[in-house]
């Protein structure tokens, strides 16, 4: 059961709100005032928030930026419930953060259609959606976008990537928000020396291109097809457009696509301070974890031995010392050039 809380200094509608909220199986909490309100918010953390906004004492506007203020509450949906109509008074509260503004009089269906949407939206925001088209999809359709990332998706432009294309370099604004419907794609940084040092890969039902347009900074790094690959290229505006919806909104949307920094950094780390063993094993379950989907068959890595080195951050040659060294070892086997790894506890054993 939702608790909501309703603070109104006005007893007549206070309880008239209350008993709307319980007939519709909502638990009620009430407050007389802004002190009281903001105390029982704090002490009781309900489900939605309902509050006037001219009060004595501390009013609506008061409540709304002490809560906001405090991470225990500040993303608590808040509705503004008054009787000043202005558009002024609109633009004010929602400035502030509130979620919604209904003037009194009101119908009770107005009132819990407002209720009704606002806590969807946070019960959407709690979920662990998937970093995917689909978990995105289910988030704009809960914030009752005009468009879904299905529909962005089918009208914006498709293209077509060769395999070791260039899709974007190092320095380039960003214009797209990417999303892979078939192949392989890798970002990397070249060092003055010529040496690549490969940041992270990415398979179908990924996005990546979206650290650079979060920032509005140039691309730090290259992108390039591992593969035969194709992309939906998705407008900047209708990102931000999604991301500028709310904070929380943002909050959940960035959390989802930064899902994998910590594998990151422990890769990065693992580049520098593991042995060469180590980073060619780490390298080769690395790739596995990412692009077996179908257990039924062992996955064969096919992909060059160069890009192969920049993954595991080692010179082609060493690596190809290695590979030769886990085949003699039953790690792995070499089919026409393919890597196929026939010993999964040992080769995680080395990584340890």
């Amino acid at each position: 059961m939702k608790t909501i809380l309703i603070i109104e200094d006005n007893e007549d509608i206070r309880e008239n709100v209350a008993e709307i909220l319980m007939l519709s199986d909502y638990k009620v909490i009430m407050a007389a005032n802004g002190k009281e309100g903001i105390e029982a918010a704090q002490k009781n953390s309900p489900d939605l928030i309902i509050c006037d906004i001219m009060m004595p004492g501390v009013d609506g506007y008061g409540v709304l930026h002490v809560l906001h203020k405090d991470p225990a509450t500040q993303n608590i949906p808040f509705i503004f419930l008054t009787s000043k109509s202005e558009r002024s008074d609109f633009r004010s509260a929602m400035e502030m953060g509130a979620d919604d503004y209904i003037t009194k009089p009101f119908a009770g269906n107005e009132l819990l259609n407002a209720i009704e949407s606002r806590l969807r939206k946070m019960d959407i925001m709690k979920k662990q959606l998937t970093p995917d088209l689909e978990g995105l999809n289910e988030l704009m359709s809960t914030l009752n976008s005009k468009k879904t990332l299905d529909d962005l998706k089918k009208e914006s432009n498709t293209n077509e990537y060769k395999k070791k294309q260039l899709i974007y370099k190092e320095g380039q604004n960003p214009h797209y928000l990417y999303y892979i419907l078939k192949g392989k794609v890798k970002t990397f940084k070249t060092h003055e020396d010529g040496k690549d040092l490969v940041m992270d890969l990415y398979n179908e039902g990924d996005f990546f291109g979206f650290v650079p347009l979060l920032e509005a900074t140039a691309y730090k790094e290259n992108a390039e097809s591992m593969e035969e690959t194709e992309l939906a290229l998705i407008p900047r505006k209708d990102f931000e457009e999604l991301i500028n919806s709310s904070p929380v909104t943002a909050k959940k949307f960035i959390g989802m696509l930064a899902k994998n920094l910590m594998e990151k950094e422990k890769q990065l780390l693992g580049i520098a301070y593991n042995t060469l063993r180590k980073k060619v094993a780490d390298a080769l379950m690395s790739l596995q974890k990412k692009y077996h989907t179908n257990k039924k068959e062992p996955y064969l890595i096919d992909i060059s031995r160069d890009d192969l080195a920049t993954i595991a951050g080692t010179a082609t040659e060493s690596l190809i010392r290695t590979l030769s060294d886990f085949k003699s070892e039953g790690l792995i086997d070499i089919k026409t050039g393919k890597v196929i790894i026939t010993n999964d506890k040992k080769l995680e054993n080395l990584i340890r």
